[in-house]
């Protein structure tokens, strides 16, 4: 049997160096890096092969003083209207696609009132035919994708 590898000789993932780059970038923000010291370091850190070589990119840089919390910070205030689509992965394709198919839905009756205005003969109004993946869009919403969580 052989001996167990010893942990800064661990081989490191792409969600390893990320977590050190978002490290790098909070040093940037408090003050213990300048920009071309985090470029370089960035360099370091999408080189990095072992936990070792992850560890000597920030060994100087200690740990991260505590964000300061404020009442304005620790609660924020919404103002106006609530936010229709949440903030996550579900909530950004639901904006995405909400916004695709609104403007298909614009230009399909512009387009239609154009070419009923243009002829004696009544047209048929196509544009009803994309409001079947409208109401699919509808559908997911109310059944929760993409929407806020309610506090």
């Amino acid at each position: 049997m052989s001996d167990p590898v010893p942990s800064s000789q661990l081989r490191v993932s792409d969600a390893d160096r990320a977590l050190v780059e978002t490290r790098l970038r909070r040093a940037v923000e408090v003050g213990q890096l300048e920009l071309h010291e985090f470029d370089e370091r960035a360099r370091l850190v999408w080189a990095a092969r072992t936990r070792g070589d992850l560890d000597a990119v920030t060994a100087d840089l200690g740990p991260l003083p505590a964000p300061e919390v404020t009442a304005a910070s620790a609660h924020p205030v919404r103002r106006g209207r609530s936010p229709v689509f949440s903030d996550t992965g579900g909530g950004t394709a639901m904006r995405v696609l909400t916004t695709i198919w609104a403007c298909l839905l614009v230009v399909n009756v512009v387009t239609w009132a154009a070419v009923s205005l243009g002829t004696a003969d009544l047209v048929f109004p196509w544009p009803l035919f994309v409001l079947a993946p409208g109401a699919v869009l509808l559908t997911l919403y109310v059944a929760g994708v993409g929407r806020p969580q309610e506090d």
